[in-house]
């Protein structure tokens, strides 16, 4: 970080945290990590010794699988080419861990919901939904205790094809789902709480209310904190514009029967709902959250992508494909659509690597995890499959592409006990770790 300021006021272990607030009911506005938190080293101020940044994951979740000559680089180790579907991810490849050659073994039963039970809690599909706690679910249990929320469910799609296994990634017990928050001014609203009538109309901004409180912390503060908490509040009423910005209409679910699948506000939402994950970080109103890009054998169409004349399971196989079009052009699709899902993971990389933070950045400080329920689309494949792992929290490997051999089960439970180190213990039907993962 540019500077660190050791002969100020403190701010305590508390403070830290849980973040400094603004506050006027019924809003409240947390504020980011600010220099005078930290000491040389970049590691936080306590009262009797000083504190390590805490580490944050996520659990990031795409449907219908990829193709896998578009998406699965060729190369292994640090000198990997990014293929077709990795390349948004080109300025934050020192920053990632492709690994591909794992076994999705909870997943076998062909099914899309087989499979997302398999990949999100390594335990088979009851039938009615999965067949334990997910991943982000146990996480959150050992590192969210301390935090405001103990976990958050994002979603962006809002499609209601299928049961509960298309709908839910976060799982809190066999088929128990806990939903995705999937309209950004609800996650905005349980972030900045209970709001009055004007607010929710966005007829005035949340900053009204606490302009005075801010005013006067500003005062206390040295420069650089000063302008990092006024460009913190210049960011959030950014954020509460472009929400205020939605089509009027957005927040209506819509049913199978009259869903067309054209959901031309989608990547505006997935961009709003990574804001506002950044911000909860950033902000510590949580450690641990799942986000769902896209459903479980989602049916959606990409007219931002040019691509409407079939639905998104429809283009993963052949029998589906856009009329007149062939195999092959059907793959092509496909890595579009896939290459799109990568942009928007690497949109949420690149916010958590801009937030500083102690002598680094959120990202630095930040696990994630993106799986896909399927490796090749078409045969609905459950070996080789795609994962990329990102961020620099403890102790990840990043700069490469592994190809692994073992399971999803064995992944994770290294990613917990080694990376992590929160002593999660073995992770369903992992029973060893793997190498190569952990520095």
């Amino acid at each position: 970080m540019s500077s660190v300021i050791t002969k100020r006021t403190r701010l305590s272990r508390r403070t830290f945290l849980s973040g400094c607030t603004l506050s006027k009911l019924p809003v409240a506005i947390g504020l980011p990590p600010l220099i005078s938190m930290f000491n040389a080293n970049g590691t936080a101020y306590a009262a009797a010794k000083e504190t390590p940044i805490e580490s944050r994951f996520v659990l990031w979740y795409n449907g219908n699988g990829i193709p896998e000559r578009y998406w699965i680089p060729a190369e292994t180790g640090p000198d990997f080419q990014l293929p077709s579907c990795l390349t948004p991810l080109a300025r934050l490849r020192n920053d990632i861990h492709v690994i591909t050659g794992l076994d999705n073994a909870a997943g076998r039963g062909g099914t899309h919901p087989h499979s997302t039970s398999g990949i999100l809690t390594c335990m088979p599909f009851t039938g009615r939904g999965a067949g334990g706690p997910s991943l982000d679910y146990l996480v959150a249990g050992k590192m969210g205790n301390q935090s405001r929320f103990r976990s958050l469910q994002i979603g962006v799609s809002q499609e209601s094809f299928g049961g509960s296994m298309q709908r839910n990634m976060t799982w809190a017990a066999a088929d128990r789902p806990l939903p995705p928050e999937e309209i950004p001014h609800k996650l905005f609203d349980r972030l900045f709480g209970v709001h009055e009538e004007g607010w929710v109309n966005r007829k005035r901004t949340i900053l009204d209310t606490v302009r005075e409180d801010a005013a006067t912390l500003k005062k206390t503060l040295p420069k650089e904190d000063a302008l990092r908490v006024e460009e913190h509040l210049t960011g959030v009423r950014d954020l509460e514009r472009a929400i205020s910005g939605l089509p009027h209409d957005y927040a209506l679910r819509m049913s199978p029967e009259d869903f067309e699948g054209d959901m031309r506000d989608w990547p505006r939402v997935a961009k709003l709902q990574s804001d506002l994950l950044a911000y909860a970080f950033a902000t510590r109103q949580t450690r641990v959250a799942s986000y769902m890009l896209t459903k479980c054998q989602g049916i959606a169409r990409f007219p931002w992508l040019g691509y409407t004349a079939a639905r998104h399971h429809d283009y993963t196989h052949r029998d589906g494909l856009a009329p007149g079009a062939d195999g092959a052009a059907g793959q092509r699709i496909l890595r579009d659509i896939c290459k799109w899902h990568v942009e928007e993971f690497a949109y949420l990389l690149a916010k958590l690597k801009s937030i500083p933070e102690g002598d680094g950045n959120l990202l630095d400080h930040t696990l994630l995890a993106f799986v896909h329920e399927h490796a090749e689309a078409n045969p609905h494949k459950n070996t080789n499959c795609p994962i990329i792992l990102a961020g620099h929290s403890g102790r990840l490997q990043t700069g490469l592409h592994s190809r692994l051999n073992g399971t999803v089960a064995e992944l994770y439970h290294t990613l917990t006990d080694e990376v992590l180190g929160i002593g999660l213990g073995p992770f369903a039907t992992a029973n060893r770790k793997l190498s190569g993962i952990a520095r």
